[in-house]
């Protein structure tokens, strides 16, 4: 089952092309230009270099959140756009649990983070010693003193949610908290593959009309609109 996976969730764009459980080629863009700009060129060198062609994919997956609204819109869109004119199934699937993935095998609970902003994280715990991330409480917005709560024994800390608030986490949590090492800190969208993979499998897919991004919380737009509407 040949596969194209999107990941706009953050300041990243990754692409991936899996093949089963076989990655065939990947591009991850930390940082620089628009997520738009950066995630077409990348579909097309990936697709190009590996040789192989849109019509030749038997599906797509994509990361629809929680993450950056602009950022998921873009990797939604350009995943409806590529099932619609194919005709071939959607998995989504959730970017906390495409990042906890970086910790294949951990012993411990692994907690992905993003930053949201507005001291707030996008905060996801999971359990990954069995291969696939399995949730152990859904994913959430909240602030890092909430966060805190959460942790009542060891457990990995990963994403850039993280690397941000290192120093207040480990001044709740002390030894609780352990960090991921750097280079497991970016989302990974091969890993996103092999849930989008499992997911199909399964024939757990969606229709491109019914992909939604999941926020977690209002826009600005829209919490503009609600105050003015309370007022």
């Amino acid at each position: 089952m040949k596969l194209l996976t999107i990941d706009t969730s953050s300041s990243c764009c990754g692409v991936a092309l899996t093949d089963g459980e076989q990655l065939i080629g990947e591009y991850l863009l930390a940082g620089g230009k628009a997520v738009s700009s950066r995630l077409f060129d990348a579909v097309e060198r990936l697709m190009s270099d590996s040789g192989v062609a849109i019509a030749d994919l038997d599906g797509f997956g994509v990361a629809t959140g929680p993450g950056a609204f602009t950022g998921l819109r873009v990797g939604i869109a350009a995943v409806k756009g590529l099932a619609m004119a194919t005709g071939k199934p959607v998995a989504g699937f959730s970017s906390l649990a495409m990042l906890a993935m970086n910790l294949p095998l951990a012993r411990l609970p692994v907690c992905a983070l993003y930053d949201a902003r507005k001291n707030e994280l996008y905060a996801g715990l999971y359990s990954c010693n069995a291969g696939l991330p399995i949730p152990l409480r859904p994913d959430e917005v909240i602030s890092p003193e909430e966060l805190a709560g959460w942790i009542t024994g060891p457990t990995i800390l990963v994403g850039d949610g993280a690397v941000r608030y290192r120093e207040q986490l480990t001044a709740m949590l002390g030894g609780l908290a352990i960090f991921a090492p750097p280079n497991a800190q970016l989302p990974r969208a091969a890993n996103g593959a092999m849930i989008a993979h499992a997911a199909l499998q399964r024939g757990d897919c969606v229709s491109p009309v019914d992909l939604l991004p999941v926020y977690l919380r209002l826009s600005e737009a829209e919490l503009a609109k609600q105050r003015q509407d309370t007022a």
